[in-house]
């Protein structure tokens, strides 16, 4: 069994082997139950996958170009 510290804030860090193998990480919710004389955390729910590529996920200002839009007709002559 793994022991970890409690920290000022109240908060813990869930040992690696527990994480990987209930599959906790970034965004999961987790919830807490006490059951005589011990707390139970169980997972609540998991975020979705982690992408493969960072497509999307950074977000601009501006406005989106047309579609339809000739890249050509950008260059200055």
């Amino acid at each position: 069994m793994d022991a970890t510290t409690v920290t000022s804030k109240g908060q813990v860090t869930i040992p690696r082997d527990v994480r990987r193998r209930f599959g906790i990480r970034r965004g999961t919710k987790v919830e807490f139950s006490v059951v005589g004389d011990h707390v139970e955390l169980r997972v609540a729910s998991t975020p979705a996958e982690v992408r493969e590529t960072g497509f999307g996920l950074l977000r601009s200002k501006r406005r989106a170009a047309p579609p339809d839009i000739d890249p050509a007709s950008l260059l200055k002559r």
